[in-house]
């Protein structure tokens, strides 16, 4: 009788370690009547694949969210809680994300350093 081997690879068992802490976080805070999840417990989660303060990326094909507009990743993972932009990983870590949640983690990652130029609008007057 020959055993079944499973293989799992660092960047399978990250994401599924992450899947499985986010919705236990988004409880927690929901528990203490808070309006949004602290950032400091969102933030291992998203770092997880991300990279520290969202600078480095596990692998190339994540995106640094360091510097990023905050609009768009705001805009970013509220279609992906919704389904309307696709991708399973970020679903199930949008999912249970609030409103509040997704602006402070928004406002995060577009004021951390970036390995990446982003292009600084200025507002009129």
């Amino acid at each position: 009788m020959k055993r079944a081997v499973i293989r799992l690879d660092l960047k399978t068992l990250l994401i599924g370690a992450a899947a499985l802490a986010l919705p236990s976080l988004s409880a927690q805070a929901a528990d203490h009547g808070a309006a949004g999840a602290a950032i400091d417990q969102l933030l291992p989660v998203c770092q997880s694949c991300h990279g520290e303060h969202g600078a480095k990326p596990i692998v190339p094909e994540y995106p640094v969210l360091a510097g990023q507009y905050a609009s768009y990743i705001e805009h970013a993972l509220k279609d992906y809680r919704s389904g309307a932009r696709k991708n399973a990983v970020m679903k199930a870590q949008a999912a249970n994300l609030t409103d509040a949640d997704i602006a402070a983690l928004s406002q995060y990652f577009a004021h951390q350093a970036s390995p990446i130029y982003t292009f600084k609008l200025e507002q009129q007057k």
